[in-house]
């Protein structure tokens, strides 16, 4: 099934299945052999937007259980915004037709932990981590002053952070959901299990569980 013909809520639907596949260890690896190569090398048409951590533990097609042409995948460390990304993103829904955006943090995420030492103790980084770091300190800050000491709290609230800037930033995004033909939403992925948890929904009547 291709974007241009799934609803938001199928393409959300499509996704989470295919997490439960891969965390039951049963993928069905779709999408994936020589004839799907060539029925898209034309055109591409992805139901989903990805939005994710450049961390080497979480592979999108693979924690989903999908192949080629399914998924339009932007990553950045910490899933830290800019121009360039806003554009992709942009690209895969106003472009693509892709009807679902998601936000893809996980735990023990490097760029968070970072951020939380350097606000802590006041340490700086190096080069462009900086600026990674500095993107991510409004959501470590957020999560602070609402006196959260988890890690998973403070994973959610920079999903939360991050899709909120999304929505913000995003005319073309806060336009297609405003009008019901895409939706956000923020996913907390779990490095030991697979899982993959709903944390907040932009555009979509569906309960998220929400540390943040």
């Amino acid at each position: 099934m291709t974007g241009d013909r799934m609803t938001v809520r199928t393409a959300l639907d499509t996704l989470l299945a295919g997490n439960r596949r891969f965390t039951a260890g049963t993928p069905e690896h779709p999408n994936q052999d020589a004839a799907r190569r060539t029925a898209i090398a034309p055109a591409q048409s992805p139901f989903a937007v990805l939005f994710g951590c450049s961390d080497s533990r979480l592979a999108a097609e693979i924690i989903f259980d999908r192949g080629l042409g399914d998924l339009f995948v932007v990553r950045t460390a910490g899933h830290v915004l800019g121009a360039e990304v806003l554009g992709s993103i942009e690209y895969g829904v106003s472009v693509l037709g892709s009807p679902l955006v998601v936000v893809l943090g996980h735990d023990s995420c490097g760029a968070v932990a970072a951020t939380r030492a350097a606000v802590q103790d006041g340490t700086t980084a190096t080069g462009y981590v900086r600026d990674v770091i500095e993107r991510v300190t409004p959501s470590v800050l957020a999560a602070r002053a609402a006196g959260h000491t988890e890690d998973t709290d403070f994973i959610d609230t920079h999903i939360v952070h991050t899709v909120d800037l999304l929505m913000e930033r995003s005319r073309v995004l806060a336009d297609a959901v405003e009008a019901g033909t895409a939706a956000v939403v923020g996913l907390s992925y779990r490095l030991a299990d697979g899982t993959a948890r709903l944390v907040t929904v932009r555009g979509l009547d569906v309960p998220a569980d929400s540390h943040a």
